[in-house]
């Protein structure tokens, strides 16, 4: 028998619908872990209505966790042998489920939960005692906690007393392809790329280092809002949504800006993946855990809210096209020989599943092993 695995995404990750006609399969290649030994399926996405949107998002910030997605893919949850979860968005909800049926899995096992985070331990110091205390029971639902990085892990150990497992994040290689670049000749005026919407992007140190600077042209993409206060004529501010636009501005860029603030979960990770994959060479401020995936020989490491570190960076990479050359080619070299891609993020939770069924198994074996000699022992007596 094959192992049911229930990948449970957050709302519009739905594979059914999530770039319908692209044919990359589900969001972050868990596809990639079917075969006969594990079948997978993957939460789905009810039809809604705006006023139902909103109040389900007005729940989610409540809650912090989506519960009203999860409600409506119960069945497939409790069904399944084993739940694959990619933030607390879901693993939290999921474990409130399994807490309100509990009663369904006295005559079964109840399903095994894998819960990966990702912003849960940068925000747990700004959390009041009851979000703590409500998190804390929730999460000791879970059979193994995994992160992207090992600062991260650290912070469960502080925060939750529990260990993590670290699982390397990985690239979609059919969208972004590994190109071992051959040459780097900048343009003049320099052209600086930064892409990403998520919270700790640090767009005022990007501008600050090169805005108002004829020597320098960026684009920056992101749906976060910028402050007109921070605006410059040589800083194009937009959107970069769908691959399309991503790949256009990677290959009009000649250096890829990644500016972070103070984070624990390797923010950033994917637009680094990309810069490797597409041969550019990376500026990155030295947070979160990047440089285990990218050590300094392959990416350019800032310290962090530092404009002048920054912009001097940029500039010994265009006296230095050599040195430029090499760092591209070694961060191309790094994702190849590790294996960043999204086939092996998906065997690494593969193996942590057999891990967790192999340690299910012995747990009961032992258990049936210490009621026998239990019920021997009351029948010598």
């Amino acid at each position: 028998m094959s192992i049911n695995v229930n990948v449970h995404l957050f709302y519009g990750a739905d594979p059914r619908s999530y770039r319908k006609g692209d044919n990359i399969g589900c969001l972050y290649g868990y596809h990639h872990a079917e075969s006969d030994e594990f079948h997978l399926t993957y939460s789905e996405d009810a039809r809604e209505s705006k006023p139902v949107k909103l109040a389900r998002r007005a729940l989610k910030a409540l809650l912090g966790f989506d519960m009203l997605h999860t409600w409506r893919n119960r069945e497939q949850i409790l069904r399944s042998d084993v739940v694959w979860t990619h933030t607390e968005h879901e693993h939290l909800a999921v474990s409130l489920l399994l807490l309100l049926y509990g009663h369904r899995f006295r005559e079964r096992a109840r399903p095994l939960l894998l819960a990966q985070s990702i912003w849960l331990l940068d925000k747990w110091a700004g959390y009041g005692m009851l979000r703590r205390w409500l998190y804390r029971k929730l999460v000791a639902r879970a059979d193994v906690l995994t992160t992207h990085s090992s600062v991260n892990a650290a912070l469960c150990q502080r925060y939750l007393q529990r260990d993590a497992t670290q699982v390397f994040y990985g690239l979609n290689t059919n969208d972004f392809p590994v190109h071992e670049p051959r040459e780097w000749v900048p343009h003049t005026p320099l052209r600086i790329a930064a892409i990403g919407n998520d919270r700790d992007r640090d767009w005022r140190t990007l501008i600050e280092a090169f805005g108002h600077d004829a020597r320098y042209q960026v684009r920056l993409a992101t749906r976060r809002r910028i402050p007109a206060s921070l605006r410059a004529p040589n800083v194009e501010i937009a959107s970069a949504s769908g691959i399309a636009k991503q790949r256009e501005l990677y290959a009009w860029a000649d250096v890829i800006v990644v500016p972070l603030r103070h984070n624990s979960h390797v923010s950033g990770l994917t637009v680094t993946l990309e810069a490797a994959a597409v041969g550019k060479p990376m500026l990155v401020t030295d947070v979160g855990g990047l440089k285990e995936y990218f050590p300094a020989h392959a990416a350019t490491y800032v310290p962090p809210f530092d404009p002048h570190a920054l912009r001097e960076a940029a500039n010994r990479l265009v006296a230095s096209p050599e040195h430029a050359l090499r760092q591209a080619r070694a961060a191309a070299a790094e994702l190849l020989a590790r294996d960043f891609t999204t086939q092996h993020f998906a065997q690494q939770h593969v193996r942590i599943t057999r891990d967790m069924l192999q340690h299910r198994m012995r747990a009961s074996g032992a258990g049936v092993a210490a009621s026998s000699s239990a019920r021997s022992s009351r029948a010598g007596v």
